[in-house]
């Protein structure tokens, strides 16, 4: 949770992009892995444990910060529900990955029982994950399926008949050494209205050259580095952490 707050209020994240799995008694944790071993103090299932139990584990155990140090272990730092993410940051774009075809359907019930597909983009990368929420009334990510099916399309004459019912590609440069993305299949998903987001982009040289692509979205594990490539090259005002040390509200503000 700390991670996702500072990127929305201290360096002005438009989206979050999270996963999430099902708990042993029915709640939408927020937990990439299947397993609590590499994250937390805790070894088993995710699927194996109550959400009570989840949250009594140090979820900042293991993580090592950029001076070495294990600063968030014994800090309280415990797994979120979605929920308890949406009530954290009300006014942000959630990117939620159903890791699990179990948790799709609990999902899209959660979103639509508070009234917020508006902001809420699922996204699942296997089509069993997708088709047990068919009808989710909110933006749709594409599938791995339709990311290779428009992959190919795009290299044909006049690139190629395919478009898939999707509202977004998200994808990377490369997949398994394969160059996925490039200037041309951004322009034929955007002949299709199609927004394209890149992941996971952290040097800050490949930031500004897919935003010359034209890309929509760049999925970063450093939105300090994309705050910094988005207010040089797109005019972005300065986060709130460096308009309050700052005073100015845009990069070319006169001091």
């Amino acid at each position: 949770m700390a991670a996702f707050k500072a990127a929305v209020e201290e360096w002005g994240a438009d989206m979050l992009e999270l996963d999430v799995r099902l708990s042993k008694d029915g709640h939408v944790m927020v937990v990439h892995d299947a397993t609590v071993d590499r994250t937390t103090d805790g070894a088993g299932a995710v699927a194996d444990f109550t959400r009570k139990e989840l949250q009594s584990l140090d979820a900042g155990y293991h993580f090592v910060d950029s001076s070495g140090h294990r600063s968030f272990r014994g800090r309280g730092v415990t797994i979120p529900t979605l929920e308890e993410l949406m009530d954290a940051c009300p006014d942000t774009w959630l990117n939620v990955e159903a890791k699990e075809a179990q948790v799709a359907a609990p999902l899209v019930e959660l979103v639509r029982r508070r009234g917020e597909t508006h902001r809420v983009l699922v996204a699942a990368e296997h089509d069993s994950n997708r088709a047990a929420v068919r009808g989710y009334e909110g933006p749709w990510g594409a599938s791995r399926h339709h990311c290779i099916l428009f992959w190919i399309a795009h290299h044909l004459p006049g690139g190629g008949p395919y478009t898939p019912a999707v509202d977004v590609f998200q994808i990377p440069e490369r997949w398994k050494g394969v160059r996925v993305l490039t200037p041309r299949l951004v322009r034929e998903a955007h002949r299709r209205n199609i927004p394209v987001h890149v992941w996971t982009v952290d040097d800050p040289a490949d930031m500004r050259r897919l935003l010359d692509w034209g890309v929509d979205g760049i999925q970063s594990d450093r939105p300090d580095l994309l705050s910094d490539v988005l207010v040089e090259q797109a005019g972005r005002p300065l986060p709130p952490c460096r308009r309050s040390a700052t005073g100015r509200t845009s990069s070319d503000d006169s001091p």
